[in-house]
Order: C-alpha cells, then sequence, then structure tokens
C-alpha cells in the first residue's frame, strides 16, 4: 500500500484513520454515506514519513508502513462486514494527514472527519487535524458529531446568512433529498453584533426586521423553484448568539450544514467564529461546503 494502490474516483467519499475510535466511528459514518450517494469510499493513512524522514530509521520507518498497512486492512475488513456493497479503496500516504485527504478529494471528493484526535480533550473538542482539513479544504468536509446521541430527525438544517449563501442552500437542498428529509432554512441575525449601528437600528427596527426577512425569502423561494417537491421550512431568527441557535437546531437535524466564508482581516485558511463553534458543539454531523465552489468548477 505504499502510495495509493488503486486511484480514488473523483466524487469518492474520502476518510481518514489513525487508529483512533473517533476515526473507526468516522469511517463507518462514512461508509454508510458511500452508500447512500453510490460512490466509493476511499480510505487514506497519513503516516507523515516523508517530514519525518531524518529523525526516523529505516527500521522505524518500516514499522510505520507495517502498522499502517494493517490498519488498512483491518479497517476495510470491518467497512466490508456492514457495508458489503461499498467499493473501497485505501491509500497509504508517506505524507501528513492533513494534505493526504487534501490530495485524495481533489476537486470534486467528499471529505469525512470524525469529532476528535488523538489527544483526548475531550468530546466537544475536534482534533488538530479535523479543523485543518476543514479549514483548508476545495471540497466540502462532513464533521461526523453526535454519533452517540444521533436521531432519524428527517431534517437537514442549512445557515443562511444573506443571497451569497444561495449555493450553499442549493447544496443543503441536495442533501435533504437525498436523505429523503425536509429542509430547513435557518436565518438567525443579531440585532447588537455592532455597537456604533445600535442607536440607528434601534431607530428603524421595523426596516431591520424587513431587511433580515428579506433575506431569508430570496433564497427561499429560489430552493423551492428549483425543488418544488422537497419540504423546505424557513425560519429568520434573532438572537445575540447565532451560533447557540444553530447548535440548538442541531438536536433536532441529520444534518447542519454550513458555507464557508472568511473576514477579510484573517490571514490564510480559517474556520468563522460560528463554524468553529458548530464543528465542536454540534449534536449532528455538520457538513462544510467550501465558499469557492464556483471558482473551483470553473477550474475543472
Amino acid at each position: 500500500m505504499e502510495g495509493t494502490i488503486r486511484y480514488p474516483d473523483s466524487s469518492s467519499v474520502v476518510v481518514g484513520v489513525d487508529g483512533s475510535d473517533s476515526a473507526r466511528a468516522a469511517v463507518m459514518w462514512a461508509a454508510a454515506e458511500a452508500v447512500r450517494r453510490d460512490r466509493p469510499l476511499h480510505i487514506v493513512y497519513g503516516a507523515d514519513t516523508d517530514a519525518r524522514i531524518i529523525y526516523l530509521s529505516a527500521e522505524s520507518v518500516e514499522q510505520v508502513r507495517h502498522a499502517g498497512r494493517v490498519l488498512l486492512d483491518e479497517t476495510v475488513e470491518a467497512v466490508r462486514a456492514e457495508f458489503p456493497s461499498v467499493h473501497v479503496t485505501t491509500e497509504f500516504s508517506r505524507s501528513d494527514p492533513v494534505t493526504a485527504l487534501h490530495r485524495a478529494a481533489a476537486l470534486h471528493g467528499t471529505i469525512v472527519v470524525g469529532n476528535r484526535g488523538r489527544g483526548g480533550f475531550g468530546s466537544l473538542m475536534l482534533g488538530s487535524v479535523g479543523l485543518k482539513t476543514a479549514a483548508g479544504a476545495k471540497t466540502p468536509v462532513i464533521v461526523v458529531r453526535g454519533a452517540e446521541e444521533a436521531i432519524e430527525a428527517g431534517v437537514v438544517v442549512v445557515g443562511v446568512r444573506d443571497e451569497h449563501d444561495l449555493e450553499c442552500a442549493q447544496y443543503a437542498a441536495g442533501e435533504a433529498e437525498l436523505r429523503k428529509a425536509s429542509l430547513r432554512l435557518l436565518h438567525v441575525w443579531n440585532m447588537l453584533q455592532s455597537v456604533g449601528d445600535v442607536v440607528t437600528m434601534l431607530d428603524n427596527i421595523e426596516d431591520v426586521v424587513n431587511e433580515q426577512v428579506e433575506k431569508l425569502r430570496a433564497v427561499t423561494e429560489q430552493i423551492r423553484y428549483e425543488h418544488p417537491d422537497l419540504t423546505v421550512q424557513a425560519d429568520a431568527e434573532k438572537s445575540v448568539s447565532v451560533a447557540g441557535v444553530l447548535v440548538e437546531a442541531s438536536h433536532h437535524a441529520d444534518l447542519l450544514v454550513m458555507g464557508g466564508r472568511r473576514s477579510p482581516g484573517y490571514i490564510g485558511p480559517t474556520l468563522g467564529r460560528v463554524t468553529h463553534t458548530l464543528v465542536h458543539h454540534a449534536h449532528c454531523p455538520v457538513l462544510l461546503v467550501p465558499r469557492h465552489r464556483q471558482e473551483l468548477r470553473s477550474e475543472s
């Protein structure tokens, strides 16, 4: 399994393994997702031996390779025992896990990561590999959360900020149809978000409310037009905590979808504050859709 034995399909569901319970749960969730999407499952082990080669003896490198191969083989056996119909490919990569996952997903794959790393920081914390994978991804990333409390809610929730989230809402509509679920578009606005605008906003509160409702209405109408058979619910809520409302909504969802958007002041790939909170605290899997998917499609 040195390098890629069988190249993944460009639209594979890609998941990494590292021997942790969280990664194993993510693999099994990814396998179920591959079956649902009728896509291959590609399992990656990122050994990171290239970066550490000068510090490792030849014997140590071989031990890492052997352990990685064994883990991949055992994982494939477990997946096929539960999901015999799924087509599985594997990859032992000498690169670090984040690079290996991004490369395997290319421009069209979907990456699945577990909700915690091997460091043992507790059930609420997403591991550093998961964070870096989600922050730097050019394809959708699903953070598997809430496996212990999973329910069949029959609802996909998508956070909608304004018309720029239409593509994310369209993606979420496709996910809802795939799951035979309804779609809930949730717009949360914070009246006190900008202290400098408080006085003006209070003087024109009715206009502010209408503006927030209009942002949601435009997206909702387009989704209903494109998906006439999909049950679509649209809610606008006012709260001092956007993340708090979305986390609460995740209690009653099979999947929470968020579009990526970084504030202009950030340097390099990063997750916004709301998204960062969701991948740590949501009660269901969180699907992150990169904000530059239009550009990616034009490049491909």
